[in-house]
């Protein structure tokens, strides 16, 4: 099968549901714990980032290479970024 296409569907069934929690138990069987915990740290990394903390301060609080730091920095920083709309709308959630 075809990466994209399978990132595509899963992203159609996520995007079918307002069931958080079933999103969130797909997810945790989906990955492994390894994969869990990169995920949630690119996540941390993004929003420190979007946050205005310097990339040296996100490598040393996550303990991250400067190398990942710079790619989720020049991630946020594209025009569009599907970071910065995923992260300002969790944050809109927050509020």
């Amino acid at each position: 099968m075809d990466d994209r296409k399978a990132i595509k569907e899963m992203s159609a069934a996520m995007a079918a549901t307002d069931d958080k929690d079933l999103i969130e138990d797909f997810l945790m069987s989906l990955l492994t714990k390894n994969e869990i915990h990169e995920v949630a740290t690119r996540w941390a990394l993004v929003k420190l980032i979007k946050a205005g903390v310097s990339q040296r301060k996100v490598a040393e609080t996550l303990g991250l290479s400067l190398c990942k730091i710079t790619r989720g920095s020049k991630e946020l920083k594209k025009e569009n970024s599907s970071f910065r709309l995923m992260i300002d709308l969790e944050s809109q959630l927050d509020a």
